[in-house]
């Protein structure tokens, strides 16, 4: 993996991922977007992302694995552990078995840097949609998830292969519609997102493993690092905005960033 990626860019990429991949903004389109802004080719993007996504990951499970372990601890004995696991695998499936078959499809678009804004634009009027006319709640614990409801969430998950469509977004919004609380979507959300993004990113990472050197640690590292840290701040606050507030506010910016880009993409054609 060569690229003239200072560290500070490196630490700004990370911090990118770190505060949108558990937003409903697609945090794959800010990536593609901040390195087309930096100057920095999108398939270096593609490449650099894939390790850093494990400071992510490991953010929301440092925070998440005290109820992590509950759940296991009680799958012997708890109907509502193993009904919650099942919802987990269930949801989990749909994106491993399209992402695994349209794999070469699927990276293809991301050198189609116009696909981000217009999915940003439309993921933005679907959300004020969603918000203005989901159903009452009637799940509002994460581990109180059906299974049905699980497995529709992860066909929901899988329409963020597109870039800019947000695996946040089409989680959290689908299982508002499916009548779940935006609490427990949002950590329905997270916690689908730990196999979800460990196993995409072992896969890419190991498809990838000829061309990221050891020459890259130190990029990386940065980078590792900054997501880490914003990923486990973005997660605390998110949950925090939603005891008060909806999701407008993200539909709403949605629209506005990709109306920028799209404008800037277009002039800079």
């Amino acid at each position: 993996m060569e690229s003239d990626l200072s560290l500070f860019q490196a630490a700004l990429l990370g911090i990118v991922e770190g505060l949108t991949e558990f937003l409903p903004v697609s945090s794959t389109g800010h990536l593609l977007l901040s390195g087309w802004l930096l100057g920095v080719d999108e398939r270096f993007v593609d490449l650099f992302v894939v390790p850093i996504q494990f400071g992510a990951i490991l953010a929301v499970l440092s925070l998440y694995v005290t109820r992590l372990w509950a759940v296991a601890r009680n799958l012997p004995h708890s109907a509502e552990a193993r009904r919650f696991t099942l919802a987990i695998i269930l949801a989990f499936l749909p994106a491993a078995v399209i992402g695994l078959a349209l794999h070469g499809l699927i990276k293809s678009l991301f050198s189609h840097v116009i696909i981000v804004p217009i999915m940003l634009i439309l993921g933005g009027i679907l959300i004020l949609l969603i918000e203005r006319f989901h159903p009452p709640s009637e799940i509002h614990r994460a581990e109180a998830m059906t299974p049905l409801r699980a497995l529709l969430i992860g066909f929901c998950q899988a329409l963020a292969m597109v870039p800019g469509v947000s695996r946040s977004g089409a989680t959290i919004m689908g299982a508002l519609v499916m009548g779940v609380d935006r609490r427990a979507a949002a950590e329905f959300s997270f916690f689908l997102a730990m196999p979800t993004m460990l196993a995409a990113a072992s896969y890419d990472l190991w498809k990838q493993r000829d061309v990221i050197t050891f020459d890259d640690a130190g990029m990386i590292a940065v980078g590792f690092v900054c997501a880490f840290v914003s990923a486990a701040l973005v997660v605390k606050a998110l949950l925090a905005f939603l005891a008060r507030n909806t999701f407008r506010v993200f539909g709403w910016y949605r629209i506005v960033v990709g109306l920028i880009m799209l404008a800037a993409i277009t002039l800079a054609a």
